[in-house]
């Protein structure tokens, strides 16, 4: 990924997408806000404990950097589901309910979703002119979102696999991610057999979700995938993790669309 500075916002790019013309993408960080810790500084998460002025206003400074006006943006409210959403220029604005992937066809309307230590999955097609974002934790692995979200492109918007481009963003890697064998088991079942998904450390089961959603994609028939190869528990000093700050802490932005 590359690393960029708008202002006292800091977020990154995928090398994949940056030479689409036409297209906003950002991996936002957790600098350049004004929420105070454990949500320092640019927690995006309404729902975390936050005071929620300060979370509008980190949405208003990330978007700004962004050249984007939060009336534009399309948001769902994620819930470790399947639940795949198309949405157009009547869902400006708006937080889709019950929902962990966004997919659009249509120009001027930026999908915004949050994380912290779950994998962001950015997929667009240049042929089509069609982004999708998925929110996949290990639940939403085990529950298929991110081949979900693929068919949804492919079924409804008239993609094909071998033309998708996906993005894995910052998510907890194998390093930091030890999980019980009831997660380890769900996990395997949803991925297709041979992937190799877990280490063993100390003893213990880490999944390493990375390999997963790969695992996932390619199974689908998608080729082309970059992955940031960046553990979130690894790098709070710029990216929220769930699992590394103890449950409080705040979500981070990731964002993709097309300009109108």
């Amino acid at each position: 990924m590359i690393r960029e500075c708008l202002g006292d916002i800091v977020l990154y790019r995928f090398e994949g997408l940056d030479g689409a013309g036409g297209v906003v993408q950002a991996v936002l960080t957790r600098l350049g806000g004004v929420s105070r810790p454990p949500y320092a500084t640019l927690n995006l998460g309404h729902t975390v404990g936050d005071d929620l002025p300060a979370v509008e206003e980190n949405h208003r400074r990330a978007l700004e950097a962004l050249g984007l006006d939060p009336r534009q943006v399309v948001s769902p409210h994620q819930v470790h589901g399947a639940r795949v959403g198309i949405v157009g220029r009547v869902h400006r604005g708006s937080v889709q309910p019950a929902t962990d992937a966004l997919v659009t066809a249509v120009p001027g309307v930026p999908l915004l979703l949050r994380f912290a230590d779950c994998a962001p999955v950015v997929l667009f097609d240049p042929v089509r002119r069609v982004a999708g974002l998925a929110h996949a934790g290990w639940q939403g692995v085990a529950v298929g979102v991110v081949p979900a979200t693929v068919r949804v492109l492919v079924e409804r918007l008239g993609c094909h696999p071998a033309d998708l481009w996906a993005g894995l963003g910052p998510t907890i890697g194998p390093c930091c991610y030890e999980v019980g064998p009831e997660v380890v088991a769900a996990v395997q079942v949803a991925c297709p057999p041979g992937a190799d998904v877990v280490r063993r450390v100390n003893g213990q089961f880490h999944l390493d979700m990375p390999a997963a959603v790969q695992a996932q994609l390619r199974a689908v028939g998608v080729r082309e995938i970059e992955d940031a190869r960046v553990c979130t528990a690894c790098h709070v000093d710029e990216f929220f993790s769930h699992r590394a700050e103890g449950g409080r802490t705040g979500r981070f932005g990731v964002l993709i669309g097309m300009v109108e």
